[in-house]
């Protein structure tokens, strides 16, 4: 029922988008810097214009609305104007995992129906790889669109018949009439869950999820206007977590990098002056190990968020010592990325270091834009007691959950069942609310009927001086059913004994949950940061258990 003389009307309802922050910066931060990429440079309007006219080619080549629109870039300018290109044009943009090979990207491109794809000279292989596999199943292929770095522009190696970027922009109209959506539940973007499952899902985002989670997202780093965001996560990976979006609503400046090293990201840290980044753990690793001549004390604060899987307590420490403040936010794609803050209480700062960064690890409390973080029981959908002890499953509800799996109305309801999405990740909660993650459901070990949460133990091998990586999955056990068995990376010039690690766990957990099995290795990756524990597991599993070996019988 709406009150007596009230009326919903275009003057004071628009649907909700994030291509509004683009045109509004545009006009705010008219000559601001929006983008630098090396010697390219762009300003807010140069970036309006140049969306636009991308936008007006999308058209030109018959991408319809609702059409799907496919890249694979890292993270260069291009990939960030197709944020707002793709969508405007009226299309859903779906960005592709640049480590994906040629069999994966036809899988995705058939399944995504893509009308047209952008791709990157440095990929420029496995996208011909692709519409080859492609070819021997549909008529249909994708239109190529070539990005070329910017000195490479006239190309003359460059096949004929090949589309390039930049002509497209030079063709493109400035007074094409930007398509924005008529419902703000129109889908704006399309992102595959990354590889740790064996079949990839196709989650949807809406305009309406995508504006909320990109203001969300500059709330929970405390960005103010015009920062300078070093790009480190993929933004192929949750639309590089909304912050494509985030950074055109405050008018801030894009710095770009091709590829993420240690001496990258301190060299644009220190040239640009950055004031914000974000990363996974690995990311974090990278950082705090770069070589001594590289890792030099910041010139200021930089606030960086981190997630993807909770960063060692250790890690945490040295961060913060380089003059990194630490945003640690949680969320998986089907939440737009970050759904959760670990805000900071002012009590904290009287614990010991270590206890610091302990609270500093936990997941915390949905952000402003979500409207429930709990951890339940998945039969009864009870919320489990705030003890720190009782585990469940962690779910969320709220505007920033996806709108659903493409094709897959199975997996879509089966998700939402019982009025909030599934995680399938374990938690706890704690006396003051926040929720702190155990494991996947898929990763915990259980050895002798107790739960050991692999986080947990990977963090306490982080610790250890010479540890750089670490990664524990079960060993399947005749008698105990599963034994923790410890993938461990070392330091370079460093060494240790599998009875050197065992021991330093045990001094620090209960017995039960130290390894019983420790693997000097590299660890396999996903392209954003996730350690494969399935290719590990299957490493254990090939071990054959420990018990028939010898009597296991003590703890």
């Amino acid at each position: 029922m709406t009150m007596e003389g009230t009326i919903q009307c275009k003057a004071n309802y628009v649907p909700l988008t994030p291509i509004s922050f683009l045109e509004r910066s545009a006009v705010v931060y008219h000559n601001n810097l929006s983008i630098a990429y090396g010697d390219v440079t762009y300003t807010w309007s140069q970036t309006h214009q140049r969306c636009i006219k991308l936008a007006s080619s999308i058209s030109q080549l018959g991408v319809s609305p609702r059409d799907v629109v496919a890249v694979l870039a890292p993270n260069i300018p291009a990939m960030y104007e197709l944020h707002f290109g793709v969508p405007m044009s009226g299309a859903i943009l779906c960005t592709l995992n640049t480590r994906h090979d040629s069999s994966m990207v036809s899988v995705l491109l058939k399944h995504s129906d893509a009308k047209v794809l952008f791709v990157d000279h440095e990929l420029l292989d496995i996208a011909k790889g692709a519409l080859q596999i492609l070819s021997k199943s549909t008529s249909k292929l994708p239109i190529l669109v070539l990005i070329l770095e910017s000195e490479a522009h006239n190309n003359s190696s460059v096949s004929p018949g090949i589309l390039i970027y930049e002509n497209l922009i030079a063709q493109g109209k400035l007074d094409f009439e930007v398509k924005r959506p008529k419902d703000e539940c129109d889908p704006i973007s399309l992102n595959y869950t990354s590889g740790t499952t064996s079949s990839p899902k196709g989650v949807v985002y809406s305009h309406r999820g995508a504006y909320l989670n990109a203001l969300s997202t500059i709330l929970l780093n405390d960005m103010t206007s015009k920062p300078v965001y070093l790009w480190c996560v993929p933004m192929f990976h949750c639309n590089g977590w909304c912050l494509p979006w985030s950074i055109a609503a405050q008018g801030g400046t894009n710095v770009c990098q091709r590829n993420v090293t240690g001496e990258g990201i301190f060299d644009n840290v220190f040239k640009h002056k950055v004031t914000h980044m974000a990363g996974a753990p690995t990311v974090l690793n990278m950082i705090v190990n770069s070589p001594p001549e590289i890792r030099k004390p910041l010139p200021r604060k930089v606030t960086m968020m981190t997630g993807g899987a909770p960063p060692p307590p250790a890690v945490f420490f040295r961060m913060e010592e380089l003059g990194f403040d630490l945003v640690h936010s949680y969320g998986l794609t089907e939440t737009y990325g970050p759904a959760s803050i670990c805000t900071w209480k002012a009590e904290w700062g009287g614990l010991s270091r270590d206890a610091q960064a302990k609270m500093k690890a936990r997941q915390g409390v949905q952000h402003v834009g979500l409207e429930g973080l709990d951890i339940k029981d998945p039969v009864t959908m009870k919320s489990v007691p705030a003890d720190a002890k009782t585990i469940g499953e962690v779910m969320f509800r709220g505007n920033t959950v996806m709108n659903g799996y493409f094709k897959d109305l199975k997996a879509t309801q089966e998700a939402f069942k019982g009025g909030w999405f599934r995680s399938g990740d374990l938690g706890v909660k704690h006396s003051d609310g926040y929720v702190e993650l155990k494991d996947r459901s898929k990763d915990i070990i259980i050895s002798g009927g107790e739960n050991i949460s692999t986080i947990e133990l990977e963090g306490v091998i982080y610790s250890h001086p010479a540890v750089v990586d670490a990664a524990v999955v079960g060993r399947p056990d005749e008698y105990w059913g599963e034994t923790p068995c410890a993938f461990v990376k070392l330091k370079e010039g460093y060494n240790a004994t599998e009875e050197e690690i065992i021991q330093f766990c045990r001094e620090r957990l209960p017995h039960f949950m130290a390894p019983r099995t420790v693997v000097f290795s590299d660890l396999p990756k996903t392209s954003t940061g996730k350690t494969q524990k399935f290719i590990l597991k299957e490493k254990a599993k090939a071990m054959g258990s420990l018990s028939k070996k010898k009597n296991n019988s003590r703890l």
